[in-house]
């Protein structure tokens, strides 16, 4: 019912790197980076999925190189999520998701789906998206199209719970989870109610390094924080307690400079799953 894991597997480069603190340096020949982590961890939180449509072939290797419990939570793309990163890029002039990017995106994750090892996929809004009326009918109409899967939504921006709002009831008339996420903003962020329909608890843990949260010289460096086990006691206790009434929980550690993200994570899991 507790599945405990990180934000992506794979940090080969910049200063919070994980090779020599988490993957062995020098690396033995054929070192495969998910088959080491999967010994570790029962879950990771895809992160590849956002930059890029996923793609079957790949995605099926990711099956093979790891156990059949593993699971795969997924990210959405950005071209669903994140206009302003989207449009940023070279040569795109337009935003439109439509459902043929949603069926490309369906093929693209499907060896997971015919594996049993698609946990659910996460729909994350950046704080530049605000709880808009447009923007709400939009996201009740991704959990629609993308409704056979289990689904999270961690939204930031604090007009999506303002007064008149109706985003949580959005969200539990499709069943879908309300992500829990920390991070240095959380604490302007109503805390609202765990949507009761929703069989899925979804934590997301991003860090408090509120000094380089907007202002940093490497995006990296926003996630350079380590919580200490007092910190993380509240929440641990929070998936007992969902764990006990028979909800399926999953938290993921975004702090991922330096691997702090797998040190969490084994914490979090241990204060967990022995309360």
């Amino acid at each position: 019912m507790v599945r405990v894991g990180t934000s992506g597997w794979s940090y080969p480069s910049g200063k919070g790197t994980w090779n020599g603190v988490f993957y062995p340096k020098p690396r033995p020949r054929g070192f495969d980076e998910l088959a080491y982590y999967a010994r570790h961890f029962d879950i990771v939180e895809v992160n590849s999925t956002f930059y890029r449509m996923p793609e079957a072939g790949p995605v099926a290797k990711w099956v093979e190189r790891t156990p059949r419990e593993f699971q795969f939570a997924v990210k959405l793309c950005q071209k669903f999520t994140h206009p302003d990163m989207y449009l940023g890029r070279a040569g795109v002039t337009d935003w439109s998701p439509s459902l043929a990017d949603v069926d490309l995106f369906r093929a693209g994750i499907e060896p997971l789906v015919a594996a049993g090892r698609l946990h659910s996929l996460l729909l994350q809004f950046p704080a530049s998206v605000h709880g808009e009326p447009a923007a709400r009918d939009y996201l009740s109409w991704l959990l629609e199209v993308l409704g056979a899967y289990p689904l999270a939504v961690e939204v930031r921006h604090p007009s999506w719970f303002a007064a008149g709002a109706d985003t949580v009831a959005r969200l539990e008339h499709a069943g879908t989870a309300l992500v829990i996420a920390d991070d240095p903003e959380a604490n302007k962020r109503p805390r609202v109610p765990l949507i009761t329909s929703a069989p899925l608890v979804y934590y997301r843990f991003h860090g408090r390094n509120a000094a380089a949260w907007w202002h940093h010289t490497a995006a990296e460096n926003r996630y350079n924080y380590l919580y200490s086990p007092s910190e993380l006691q509240p929440y641990a206790a929070e998936i007992a307690a969902h764990a006990s009434a028979g909800r399926k929980v999953a938290a993921f550690m975004n702090n991922h400079f330096s691997a702090k993200a797998v040190a969490n994570a084994s914490v979090l899991r241990s204060l967990a799953l022995h309360p």
